[in-house]
């Protein structure tokens, strides 16, 4: 089990560049990921060229992301029972045809935004499936000696393909054609279908030194209730406090990502153009893959604990210079920041949570922590279009620069209750 400052750090890196069922589930991540990374940022542009309301463009997010609560905890059950290949395949093939159904809406001048929200609904129920089940097969593709790089891998690979190319690559698109982002992001979870399949052929239900789970591998003679996961998740003191952090970061994020295109894109106050508000997303992109290639020196060298506080940081960052109206520089330069400390916690919470759960719970522990921690996220941008609406936008980012200090506030407390060895919500695990 791993201390919360100064856990264990993973010796066979190299195992998780090996050629095998590893490769294919990164090569998955990837398509998938850039998919990701095109839809995310071109929907709400979609509907925004369509002629939506800046209450309608909150809505998108609002709907990309409700799945996460209503759904989440069947996510879970459904990764701890059905192998990942065979779930993979399946989600991304339903994801081709709902991206190929957008295209068609937009060719034919129909009820653009309608599709867009329609859209937005499967990609966000997609997500719960096809993130759950990346994160329960990794440990039974590496040996646990490699979990670290294998998630660093991951979440580099994540941040280039979902941040870095994505979005420029949708602001491209959709300056070019509506139609043609969509059609594009469907050919892309095409590709990640594909990988499914080579997962699928080259699949080990059993491998010396790797765990194999219930979602990772074969699926389990009993499954378990998808209330589970989260009686255990709450009843471990850290994972449970660390959930409830991610949810008030994501409270802000989620007021973010609903209105910071109405801020960016003219006539919003940065002026930017569609293909330039891509380029701007890609700083993010920047600050989380160099994160990513170095968060296992830094917490050899640091702990946990410190890397854990630069997402703190990162989430004022965020949100802060919107909501003082600074210059493009500053904004940029808080994304960056945001984009690192989002990196740094998605890779030391994933470790820790495969360390210190069961392997036949992983699925429904990451999916009930996802249930609540991404819950805010639907939370936040329907409060962020609600506050647009009565107040403007800059008031919803100064409302959210609030609550993020308040949430590093909060950190601070629960860090020092560890440090100090005093039992309380962080407990020996991340």
């Amino acid at each position: 089990m791993e201390h919360f400052t100064g856990e264990v750090i993973d010796e066979a890196t190299d195992e998780a560049t090996k050629p095998g069922p590893f490769g294919w589930l990164w090569a998955g991540a990837g398509a998938a990921n850039l998919g990701d990374g095109v839809m995310l940022t071109a929907l709400p542009l979609i509907a925004l060229t369509a002629g939506a309301s800046p209450g309608e463009i909150a809505l998108v997010a609002t709907i990309a992301t409700i799945a996460w609560p209503l759904f989440g905890l069947h996510a879970g059950w459904i990764v701890d029972r059905v192998p990942a290949p065979r779930l993979l395949a399946t989600v991304n093939a339903i994801r081709v045809i709902a991206f190929a159904g957008l295209t068609v809406v937009v060719v034919l001048d129909g009820p653009v935004v309608a599709a867009v929200l329609g859209a937005a609904f499967v990609y966000g129920v997609a997500e719960t499936l096809v993130d759950t089940s990346l994160v329960a097969a990794v440990p039974a593709t590496v040996p646990g000696s490699a979990l670290t790089s294998a998630n660093a891998r991951l979440e580099a690979t994540v941040n280039v393909a979902n941040q870095l190319v994505g979005p420029p690559l949708a602001g491209w698109l959709v300056g070019i054609s509506s139609a043609l982002s969509a059609a594009t992001g469907s050919g892309l979870y095409a590709l990640a279908g594909l990988a499914a399949v080579g997962l699928a052929a080259g699949w080990r239900r059993s491998r010396s030194g790797v765990a194999t789970t219930a979602g990772g591998g074969a699926p389990s003679a009993r499954a378990g209730r998808v209330r589970d996961g989260i009686l255990f998740l709450w009843r471990h003191p850290l994972q449970r406090s660390l959930t409830l952090l991610t949810a008030a970061m994501n409270l802000v994020w989620g007021m973010w990502l609903a209105l910071f295109v109405v801020h960016a894109v003219a006539p919003g106050p940065l002026g930017l153009s569609p293909a330039a508000y891509g380029w701007l997303l890609t700083a993010m992109a920047a600050g989380g893959i160099g994160a990513s290639l170095v968060t296992s020196a830094l917490q050899r060298t640091f702990g946990s604990g410190v890397l854990l506080f630069v997402d703190c940081l990162g989430t004022i960052a965020l949100v802060a210079p919107s909501a003082f109206g600074a210059p493009l520089w500053a904004v940029a330069a808080g994304v960056v920041v945001a984009g690192a400390g989002s990196s740094i916690w998605r890779i030391v919470v994933s470790v820790i949570r495969q360390r210190t759960t069961p392997a036949g719970l992983i699925g429904r522990v990451y999916a009930a922590s996802r249930v609540i921690s991404w819950g805010a996220l639907p939370l936040g941008s329907a409060i962020a279009g609600l506050g647009a609406a009565s107040f403007g936008v800059e008031s919803v980012f100064t409302a959210a620069t609030v609550v993020a200090v308040v949430a590093a506030a909060g950190y601070v407390v629960v860090w020092r209750r560890r440090l100090a060895g005093a039992p309380g919500p962080v407990g020996e695990q991340h």
